[in-house]
């Protein structure tokens, strides 16, 4: 049976009580962040820049917390991510709590720690694959030492990202003996490759840092006039991309949903173009990463963090 948003509506306001507002009449936002304060059997309560929200959940509702979850999985203080479903602004259909990911190169291995340079000034990251990870872990990622790729999602946890599901396969070589790649002459109108996600407020409060909230996209390609900080130069890149600057706005469709975003350049990110990589979980056969977008703004398109990536199409002009 189907229930219109106004049914849906009447629905939430009588289980969350006179707060609940009417849906406006203009679209909701799908992607709500927030630190935990409770979850019960329907509803979940977060803690957002707007106060104390409430969410109610349904059985086909999915739960992720460094794997697959059930609701009482979650912890009081997690940072917590929601998609609502479509049409309104009270029902989630897919929540993930303490999603972390480790991009980069490896600088040091310890044991079960792995170091890694992000690129661009970025904080050094830490990632953890545990023991009951590994084997997981070294089908695709099965060489962990300094000078190779890594790339994976899991549980954030104490400073360090306990590694679960490896986000790509690792190339078969070290970074500086990467294939050189010659360049396009010239510019199509529409570019179709992956699109990946970063957390630009990873290890930070959800509810008091902004980052947490921010929309926008890091892109390999910036014209050489951005100062756009060390290590952002003339990487040779996977696929042909035009040149932009920070604060253009990335014009982006999923190529699987159809869902669009349009967000602006924030950041750099070139060391994208070391990774010649396809979405894993994809039918797409494209190759090459496109942009890495902010967390909601990658939810907004319409991607499934815990899978890394979504193929995607930048239409230039």
């Amino acid at each position: 049976m189907s229930v219109d948003i106004g049914d849906r509506w009447r629905f939430t306001s009588a289980l969350l009580g006179e707060e609940a507002a009417p849906p406006p009449d203009g679209p909701s936002p799908r992607v709500v962040r927030g630190v935990l304060l409770d979850v019960s059997q329907h509803m979940i309560v977060l803690a957002t820049p707007e106060g104390e929200e409430r969410f109610l959940f349904e059985g086909a509702t999915r739960f992720w917390r460094g794997r697959e979850a059930a609701p009482r999985e979650l912890r009081l203080g997690d940072d917590v991510l929601a998609r609502c479903a479509p049409g309104g602004r009270w029902v989630v259909d897919r929540v993930w709590a303490q999603l972390g990911r480790v991009t980069g190169t490896i600088t040091e291995v310890d044991g079960e720690t792995v170091r890694v340079d992000p690129g661009h000034g970025r904080p050094a990251a830490v990632a953890v694959v545990p023991y009951r990870a590994s084997g997981r872990m070294a089908v695709r990622h099965p060489h962990l030492e300094p000078g190779r790729l890594f790339d994976a999602i899991g549980l954030r946890r104490d400073g360090a990202v306990e590694a679960s599901v490896p986000a790509t396969t690792q190339p078969p070589y070290p970074v500086d003996q990467s294939p050189r790649r010659p360049p396009a002459r010239t510019m199509p109108q529409a570019v179709s490759a992956v699109v990946t996600w970063y957390d630009p407020a990873a290890g930070r409060s959800a509810h008091d840092d902004p980052r947490a909230r921010l929309q926008g996209a890091a892109y390999p390609a910036l014209d050489s006039g951005d100062d756009c900080g060390p290590g952002c130069d003339g990487t040779d890149p996977c696929l042909p991309l035009p040149r932009l600057s920070i604060g253009v706005t990335l014009a982006l469709s999923n190529d699987e949903t159809g869902e669009r975003v349009a967000v602006p350049v924030i950041d750099c990110a070139s060391a994208l173009s070391r990774f010649c990589d396809r979405c894993r979980d994809s039918g797409s056969e494209v190759r090459g990463r496109l942009a890495e977008l902010t967390l909601p703004s990658f939810v907004a398109l319409g991607g499934r963090p815990e899978a890394g990536c979504v193929p995607a199409t930048l239409r230039v002009g």
